[in-house]
């Protein structure tokens, strides 16, 4: 297939309709704002619903409902926005409903900017509405991720019928790159536990209501059994010359690919660093980092936020090796000479503590 030009965010709203998605309801924010008026002028097109709502609240309660009768869909936002969401998104995993949320990252907290930012990991990773429920996260690194993590994102919230979220930052989501999509389109069909005003659907019940305590228990021990299997199966991440990596370099979205380039300017060097970028960000890819430690010196961690992923990176390596970090905020992004700096000063520490160590 022919492959097109276009930016990230063009490319989710074609891949979500070839994955079958006939349903988007959204409201349009800077720098996720593309993907409102690409499925303004897609998804009609295909026999699908597009709606503006009035609020992201809006929003998230019209994926409820079309989810509840079986609808693929999908809407997409910003942090400030994404905040809106947070009580449906819970509503949603609570009565188990499938949905695609992308969230195309900017500066905050609170209105911040409209630069890229990596700042929305612990509301999107951790959820941030009320209760015990996870959302699967997928995080993007290309525009031609943006495609084939959107359509994987629609056979994950079908599998474990759970909201998944596409975390982006604004990098990734307006760039533009050379996109090849799925050949084959996957058609709309109606699943069986859908409220669709059927006969057969009759007895079907949509609810994250459970006023009995041990009914409630019951369910939040079935959905964490599915977030279980989902880290069981589920855990996907990038290696990139890590067999002989004494240095693991460590990032997701725009920053694995500025780690890629220091990682070939580090080797050259001389100096045996690898890369390790999560595409999961839950279920977070925890096995990959216990299995390189066993041989790695040392972890390097670089974000556009606070420490947000450090703490997950912390928590997988559980004290086997060290964790170096770096980071930039406010919508800067770490430049390849400021990575590539930092990483050699750290070998130099190391190459230090090993002389030391031998005298």
């Amino acid at each position: 297939m022919r492959k097109q030009l276009m930016k990230g965010n063009e490319a989710i709203v074609k891949s979500a309709i070839l994955a079958g998605c006939r349903a988007f309801y959204g409201y349009p924010i800077t720098p996720a704002s593309e993907i409102t008026e690409a499925a303004a002028l897609y998804m009609p097109q295909t026999g699908g619903v597009f709606l503006q709502a009035e609020s992201e609240v809006a929003a998230i309660n019209m994926l409820y409902g079309a989810s509840s009768v079986g609808v693929r869909c999908m809407t997409a936002s910003s942090g400030p926005g994404i905040s809106l969401m947070q009580e449906g998104i819970s509503y949603m995993a609570g009565a188990e409903l499938p949905c695609v949320i992308a969230d195309i990252t900017r500066g905050g907290p609170g209105l911040g900017n409209i630069a890229s930012e990596q700042g929305d990991y612990h509301q999107v990773v951790k959820g941030g509405g009320n209760g015990n429920y996870r959302t699967i996260v997928l995080a993007p690194y290309s525009v031609q991720e943006m495609a084939d993590l959107t359509a994987l994102a629609f056979e994950l919230a079908d599998r474990y019928r759970n909201p998944v979220v596409i975390l982006a930052d604004g990098f990734v989501g307006q760039m533009m790159e050379p996109v090849e999509f799925a050949e084959k389109a996957t058609l709309p069909r109606l699943p069986e536990w859908a409220v669709a005003g059927t006969e057969e659907s009759r007895a079907n019940m949509i609810t994250s209501l459970h006023m009995g305590t041990d009914d409630l228990e019951a369910h939040e021990n079935a959905l964490e059994a599915k977030y279980r299997q989902a880290e069981r199966n589920e855990t996907r991440a990038e290696h990139w010359y890590t067999d002989d990596a004494e240095i693991v370099l460590v990032g997701y979205g725009i920053i694995g690919r500025i780690l890629k380039a220091v990682t070939a300017d580090a080797r050259a060097m001389g100096i045996n660093v690898g890369l390790l970028r999560p595409i999961t960000l839950y279920p977070f890819p925890t096995l990959h980092f216990q299995r390189l430690a066993r041989r790695a010196r040392s972890f390097v961690v670089v974000e556009m936020s606070n420490g947000q992923m450090l703490e997950d990176v912390r928590l997988a390596l559980n004290g086997a090796c060290p964790v170096e970090f770096l980071s930039r905020v406010g919508g800067n992004v770490p430049s390849h000479e400021d990575v590539l700096k930092f990483v050699l000063a750290h070998a130099r520490r190391l190459a230090e503590q090993e002389q030391m160590a031998h005298v």
